[in-house]
């Protein structure tokens, strides 16, 4: 479980551009849950994302792993637990290295002393099946160029590679803005399944409705710094479109 303790943050502090970004927020994230968050821009949604990723620390507050305190790890830390997608698939991959060696890359995260390059047959095999997952004929392919793939692709390909280790949080970051339906609907599918089989906690921040109603088991509404609406898995189950609209209106 993570849980966030009186969690505030400040930008700016003490001139005229002062932004109070988060104010005592308050969260728990137990595992196998995937949390959505929505609100206006500037309701704190990236600062959020950035406090459990590490790119920023809190002013005040707690953030603890299963009991133990990390709001002080910075991401480099947090990433042998934490994982990103952003919302352009360019970022998180390198272009001009091919398929299979960006996963080997990938495998590095875990590893806190120095690169690692895993040439193996048992290596590439893994790699290989887990593309193969994707039923697309992908696997065929690990020896192109990462820009060689179209942006939908490039993001399915990332969400694998992000999670090809051991994982406890999954940070997702608009994942499908960049993306066309079909793609988006791809991406979504492959994230449910990876966040249920491996019971991960996961959090997106997304601007599309649609999806607090088709994923997730929870869906967290902010504003001005604060969680405004907490809408609870058995809450949601009778939640439409259009009710969600309405408790959303002029937040989006």
């Amino acid at each position: 479980m993570i849980a966030l303790r009186k969690i505030n943050k400040t930008f700016n502090k003490g001139n005229p551009l002062e932004i109070k970004a988060l104010k005592d927020i308050n969260l728990e994230l137990k595992e196998n849950s995937f949390h959505i968050i929505i609100g206006a821009n500037g309701s704190g949604k990236s600062t959020l994302l950035n406090l459990l990723a590490g790119n920023i620390f809190p002013d005040s507050g707690e953030i603890l792993l299963n009991n133990s305190p990390i709001q002080n790890l910075p991401n480099y830390k947090r990433s042998q637990f934490v994982a990103r997608i952003f919302q352009n698939p360019v970022v998180g991959t390198a272009p001009d290295l091919s398929l299979l060696d960006n996963f080997k890359l990938a495998a590095s995260r875990t590893h806190s002393k120095k690169l690692v390059i895993n040439n193996s047959p048992d290596f590439k095999k893994k790699v290989i099946d887990s593309i193969a997952s994707l039923g697309t004929g992908l696997e065929e392919r690990i020896h192109q160029p990462m820009s060689s793939f179209s942006g939908g692709q490039r993001q399915a390909l990332a969400l694998l590679m992000a999670t090809f280790d051991d994982l406890q949080i999954l940070l997702l970051d608009e994942p499908t803005a960049a993306l066309d339906p079909s793609a988006a609907k791809t991406v979504m599918e492959l994230a449910k399944k990876i966040i249920t089989e491996r019971k991960l906690m996961a959090v997106m921040v997304t601007h599309d409705l649609k999806h607090c109603i088709d994923y997730g088991n929870g869906i967290l509404q902010m504003r001005q710094g604060e969680i405004l609406r907490t809408i609870t898995e058995d809450q949601k189950k009778s939640l439409t479109l259009s009710q969600l609209y309405s408790y959303f209106e002029q937040e989006i």
